[in-house]
Order: structure tokens, then sequence, then C-alpha cells
């Protein structure tokens, strides 16, 4: 069975060989390699352990397949099931692969082939129509100033915005709405200080779920059970969301900053840039070329066997004591999807560092 969506997190920790033993959402042990933290482990051996859930969720994905499609439920590390055995026999297949012919860069994964089906095709589909179909010619790029640099689209950025005096002047936003997920909404506070302090507190039937960066690391939780650190992984992405002024930060987070091709949004033209940084999951940014204003984040996770994205849409800017901030945004991936629509936002409000620490573990129980 795969494991719902946690819609502050989007975090899939069970996994195709053997969480079991950890009770599938637990974090593995830290510092230990996933074969000393879990049985049975005879691909992905020397990996942290704390990679194991994303390289699984990868598969998953890739295959479009349920964690039953290999596991027997309950007995993880059987290798009952002959498609657990195949899925090893790929993953050697696909590290082979990249190893030979791509110099061991991981060009080649389990999606290169499955496109989340779990049996890929080998026959390329006919025609639907009876009817010849002439190739059209590829469609012209952009026409886009190459003297526009990064710094350039920076700049705009910024200026978009409000400016950088407009930005420094606030330090605080606490901002109310809700998260819409799955056909149903849930109240949501969004809590965030500068320069890099963010919570999250979903207000569910049965109690609160909070996602949080403290400045310095991350950490996630459920009101009743015991709050858990954020892996590296996730703890670097929790981080670029807490930024509370990515537009003045942009080039220190990510010092290899590019600009890439022009791309189209939605029928809107966007100027891109790539980014990358010691610690920070690989970015692509995409600005609205005529207004500036940031449209779409895409994040990268690197796992063993492929990277996942992780996709921010930015929308519905409002000016909010002279900065425009946007007042919806969606978090896509492949495995799920969600909307945060803010109502009301309060601007310069005191909120204590406290607020972001994470809870301590109740010694009583």
């Amino acid at each position: 069975m795969r494991i719902p969506t946690i819609v502050t997190g989007l975090f899939l920790s069970a996994g195709l060989l053997s969480f079991a033993q950890h009770g599938g959402s637990q974090p593995a042990p830290e510092g230990k390699t996933a074969e000393e933290a879990f049985k049975n482990i005879t691909q992905l051996k020397g990996v942290p352990a704390d990679q194991l859930g994303p390289a699984m969720q990868f598969i998953a994905t890739s295959l479009g397949v349920e964690c039953s499609f290999c596991h027997v439920q309950g007995k993880m590390e059987a290798d009952d099931k002959r498609p657990k055995k195949t899925a090893r026999e790929m993953m050697a297949m696909t590290a082979e692969i990249n190893k030979t012919a791509f110099g061991g860069r991981q060009q080649v994964t389990c999606y290169s082939c499955h496109h989340g089906v779990s049996h890929p095709q080998s026959i390329p589909p006919v025609l639907d129509s009876g009817l010849p179909v002439h190739p059209t010619a590829p469609a012209a790029a952009p026409a886009t100033s190459a003297s526009t640099t990064a710094d350039d689209i920076i700049a705009n950025y910024l200026k978009a915005i409000g400016g950088a005096d407009a930005v420094q002047k606030v330090t605080t936003r606490v901002m109310n709405g809700k998260i819409l997920a799955n056909g149903s909404e849930s109240p949501i506070e969004v809590i965030t200080k500068a320069p890099n302090k963010r919570i999250t507190i979903t207000h569910m039937g049965n109690g609160e779920s909070y996602t949080a960066f403290d400045g310095t690391g991350g950490w996630m939780g459920n009101s009743g059970r015991p709050a858990r650190e954020m892996s590296s992984a996730e703890s670097g992405a929790a981080g670029i969301d807490a930024e509370f002024a990515l537009a003045l930060h942009v080039k220190e987070l990510f010092p290899q900053l590019r600009r890439g091709r022009p791309e189209d949004i939605a029928g809107t033209e966007c100027e891109t840039l790539f980014g990358s940084g010691p610690g920070r999951p690989a970015v692509r940014l995409f600005f609205d070329k005529n207004t500036g204003l940031l449209m779409r984040m895409v994040r990268y996770a690197e796992t063993p066997v492929g990277r996942m994205p992780t996709q921010i849409d930015y929308a519905d800017y409002r000016e909010v004591e002279g900065v425009k901030i946007p007042f919806r945004w969606t978090l896509s991936r492949p495995n799920g999807r969600f909307t945060i629509q803010i109502a009301e936002v309060k601007a310069n409000v005191p909120v204590e560092d406290s607020r972001f620490a994470k809870p301590a573990a109740d010694a009583s129980k």
C-alpha cells in the first residue's frame, strides 16, 4: 500500500525494499547505511539510510505502482514476489548502463523506459487517424536579448516586487488561508520570519500537522505524536521555502547561477535561470518576462536512482506593506499536489523565534 500523501510534506517514506521494522514513516537512523538500518538490502548498498525512502518513491512513481506491487504487506523484507527480484535486476542494469555509457552520470533511470507504467512498451503505437500526418517545422525560439544576464533577471525580479528598501522593511508575515488537496480543503497558517524561519500549520479534523524550518534545519510533526527532524535533503528544500526575501539572496543561495532559454508557461513568456550551490537542491526559476515576477520554481531532489522534481507555481500577487507577494502557490510532485490560497496577511507583527523550534519530546510517554 502506498502511504498517503502528507499535504505539508508530500514525502513518501514507504519503500520497495524494507521499511517495516521502522514503521514505514519513521526516519532512518542518522549516519547509517541502508543495509545497516534495513533488512535484506541487495541493491543500493552503501547509500545513506535516509536516501532509501526517496529512492523507493522515485521507483514507485516511475512505474506507477503501489508498494504491494513488489512487496508482501507487513513483510517488506521478503523476496516472495517476482517483481521485487526484477526491480533489483533493473536497478543493476541501469547502473551498469550509466557506468559504461555515460561515465557514471545518472542519465538512464527507471523513468527512461517506464514513463509511469509497470511494463514499458517496446513497439511504437500506430497513428489514431488513417490520414498521413506531416511533421510541422519546429517553432522558432522566442526572440530575446543576448545581452540579458542572470543579474539582470534577478534585478528585474527585485524591482517587480517593490525594490530592496521595501523588502528589507518587512521582517515577519503571518498568513492565514486554506490548503486544497485531494478534493478537500483545510485551514492553514503560514508564519515566516527573516531571514529564513518558517512554520506551516495545517488544521485537520483530528489535529494539526506541522512543517517547519528553524533557520538551520527542518522538522515535521503531527499533534499527539513526536516531531521528527527532516533528512538533509528534505531540510535543504525546506530551507529554500523558508527564505524570507528570496530576491535579495538568490545569488548567495545558488552561487552557480546561469541563464537558460526562455520558455512559455500557459501563454506567458518567461526568462529562466538554473541555480545550484553546496548543500542546496538544484533549481530552475521562471520569471514572467513582462512583469519580472517569479512564476515557477522547480527544484530537484537527488536520489540514488534518479532526480525527483518538485514544482511550485506562484500566482495571485498582491502588495502587502509595499512588497508584492504571491497569495497562491501550488506544489506539484509526480505523486501528488496541493494548493495553498492565502486570504489574510499581517506583516511586521511580533513573532518569537521559539515559534519555529521543534517541540521537545515528552519524557513521560
